[in-house]
């Protein structure tokens, strides 16, 4: 993929669905290498373990579902790209192997289809779409307001399919195994849908929604890669490089780097937008600067996010509704349509003239658009995080996080994150949620089906909180 695009796109066409059963055995076989070597083979890096706590509660729930009891819906967390990868893991191999322990007989392999970002072609290829497609993945644009082939096909596949649909609620990843981002109400949604396709159909499986946790650990604390990666950020910067000498091992060293290195970026790109977009942003002195709290830095930082967003929005005329997540995919949308053009037919007849303005069009958009991919990388940032809990998985994630963003200034592509080191992924499965319950009270009461998909949209994000903070006190 080039550094920028520099010409009109065909249309993102939406990728069929083509499930194939043999794609997927191979799938499974391969999945302890992918995960291991996903990236640089050569680096000591990679997830090299998974453990899934709970997972009896999906063996019962797979149980059901083969036997026509149930339609089941996995409502996962989405911190990293790995996630998916995890989730198969732990479905292909870990529940299987306690459902042989329950004595609960199962049909194999044990796998489910999933709803994927169709921009994950545009930077991975469409080897991806074909890959995707065969292993039962259906692509959804995620800042149209309808994506109705999309929603069609995940419609179908959750009332009548031979398998269950997993669903990433977030969105998108956020970077960080502590944090849940807002939850988009689609997840909910396709729940209330699916209990109203069963009873069109008079048919009377009972529709489950069961969320999932995902977190990462490094097997070990990464502190020397870190210590590398904070200095190459600091070069990169051009702060003076911090050496810890022989405080390696002491957390509050890289807390202090990394509140030093955010600081100093959050105030050069304060000036970037102030001088070259005339945006309003108060200066802040020298003074000021040494004695900023972390909640003052996290405040300066969303006043930056909302100034870049805005930046986009006001060149793509996009209105700024809703939290960051939600106008970071809506900007996202009006870029496609300026660079992957529905509108345009075939791209390579038109005349040099119409070709050339459409070129102009979609260098553009690419470019200014890149001003949100700045602010996506740092939506879930808070400021406590670091200043509870500064352990090097978390000091680990917020300086990656930094590298996404200095990438990003570079070249509209990323590269290929660092990799710190070996890591584990921890997999919780929580209580599963009746959603064929939930609509029977609220069924034929369209104000009251709407508080009830927001309710169960809270409801799963209070569910995956929870999973996740059990975990985060017992670590």
């Amino acid at each position: 993929m080039p550094k920028f695009i520099t010409s009109t796109q065909p249309a993102l066409k939406f990728i069929p669905y083509s499930f194939n059963p043999l794609v997927v055995r191979i799938f499974h076989a391969v999945l302890p290498f992918i995960l291991r070597f996903r990236t640089r083979p050569w680096l000591p890096a990679g997830i090299v373990q998974v453990e899934a706590k709970n997972a009896e509660i999906l063996a019962e729930l797979y149980g059901q579902f083969q036997a026509g009891k149930i339609r089941l819906l996995m409502a996962f967390r989405h911190p990293e790209v790995e996630d998916p990868l995890c989730v198969l893991y732990m479905l292909s191999r870990i529940v299987p192997q306690v459902a042989r322990e329950q004595g609960i007989k199962l049909q194999y392999p044990l796998h489910s289809h999933f709803i994927y970002d169709r921009g994950m072609t545009i930077w991975a290829g469409d080897w991806l779409g074909w890959l995707f497609s065969r292993l039962g993945g259906v692509p959804v644009r995620r800042g149209r307001r309808l994506d109705k082939q999309a929603i069609q096909m995940a419609r179908n596949l959750f009332a009548n399919a031979q398998l269950p649909i997993a669903v990433a609620p977030e969105g998108g990843n956020n970077g960080h195994s502590g944090i849940v981002s807002p939850l988009e109400p689609g997840t909910a949604q396709m729940g209330f849908w699916c209990v109203e396709d069963l009873h069109k159909a008079n048919r009377n499986e009972t529709v489950i929604i069961v969320p999932v946790s995902i977190q990462y650990q490094y097997i070990q604390p990464p502190w020397s890669k870190l210590d590398q990666l904070l200095s190459q950020l600091e070069a990169d910067s051009g702060l003076p490089v911090q050496s810890v000498g022989d405080h390696k091992n002491q957390p509050e060293i890289y807390h202090q780097r990394i509140c030093r290195l955010g600081e100093y970026l959050i105030t050069e790109m304060e000036e970037f937008y102030r001088r070259f977009y005339r945006q309003d942003i108060p200066k802040t002195n020298s003074s000021e600067t040494a004695a900023t709290s972390n909640q003052a830095l996290i405040d300066r930082l969303h006043r930056l996010l909302d100034k870049g967003l805005q930046v986009a929005e006001q060149y793509f005329g996009v209105q700024p509704q809703g939290n960051f997540i939600d106008r970071c995919r809506r900007l996202e949308e009006a870029s496609w349509n300026l660079i992957y053009r529905d509108d345009l037919g075939d791209i390579n007849t038109l005349p040099p003239l119409h070709r050339g303005l459409a070129d102009w069009v979609a260098q553009e958009a690419d470019l200014r658009v890149q001003h949100m991919r700045l602010v996506e990388s740092f939506v879930a940032v808070q400021a406590n995080y670091l200043q509870e809990q500064p352990t090097a998985d978390r000091l680990a994630e917020t300086a990656l996080l930094m590298f996404d963003m200095l990438s990003r200034i570079r070249s509209s592509t990323l590269p290929g994150r660092s990799r710190l080191g070996f890591r584990k992924a921890i997999i919780k499965v929580g209580e599963p949620i009746s959603v064929t319950q939930r609509w029977e009270k609220v069924q034929g009461d369209r104000p009251a089906a709407k508080r009830a998909v927001n309710a169960l949209t809270q409801d799963i994000q209070t569910a995956l909180e929870t999973l996740i903070q059990d975990e985060i006190l017992k670590s």
